[in-house]
């Protein structure tokens, strides 16, 4: 069996995710991985955790995401899963990079968190900061016209006390998603560095906040 560097592991990883994502919707693509890949590479820096699990969690992170698959939330680790072990992967690689994917998504804080580790900590952060600023606001409208959801209803309220189940299932307008979920997360932030690159980013959306009511107003 012939043993893979880090790497190649990393090389084939991301080739392997580029190529399944090819058609995906465009605030969840390749380029959404890219730049989360990029983020979790920058927060491990400044933190003490094993880098390899942190790049290949960050790069399957969203290899089969559940709103895309009838809100199947094992198909992602599943793939995942399946992947790494076609490349040889040890299977406490494979678990631990599965339980990140289980447990790093805004919807699974819903649920009582049962799985803790640096590296999830840091994938997480990654992935809220492509959440928020303006990539944020641009995946946020990209998305909810892939839903065919309305931009914005002064009639329909934030809803912010959402069961999981109301989260997952809602078709509210976009704008409300700012209150639902993205204005949350800087206090979400669990690394140095993810707070502070997250606080710009949360003050940007403020911006566009104001700006948008001025112009709906």
């Amino acid at each position: 069996m012939v043993t893979l560097s880090n790497a190649d592991i990393i090389e084939q990883t991301a080739n392997f995710v580029q190529n399944t994502l090819k058609d995906a919707e465009g605030g969840h693509d390749w380029w959404h991985i890219q730049r989360v890949w990029t983020n979790a590479r920058l927060i491990a820096q400044t933190e003490n955790c094993d880098t390899l699990i942190v790049e290949l969690a960050a790069l399957l992170h969203d290899i089969a995401d559940s709103k895309f698959h009838n809100g199947d939330e094992e198909i992602g680790p599943a793939t995942a899963g399946k992947f790494l072990k076609s490349i040889n992967i040890e299977e406490d690689i494979i678990i631990h990079v599965q339980q990140i994917i289980r447990h790093m998504s805004f919807k699974a804080s819903f649920d009582k968190v049962t799985f803790h580790s640096k590296e999830l900590a840091i994938v997480q952060d990654a992935d809220r900061l492509d959440a928020i600023g303006a990539i944020g606001i641009a995946r946020a409208f990209t998305y909810g016209g892939f839903k065919d959801r309305e931009i914005y209803n002064p009639n329909i309220p934030p809803n912010l006390n959402m069961t999981k189940e109301e989260y997952k299932n809602t078709s509210a307008p976009t704008i409300n998603h700012f209150y639902e979920k993205l204005l949350l997360l800087k206090d979400k932030m669990n690394t140095t560095t993810g707070k502070k690159l997250a606080q710009q980013r949360h003050s940007f959306m403020e911006s566009y906040l104001e700006q948008f009511y001025s112009e709906v107003q």
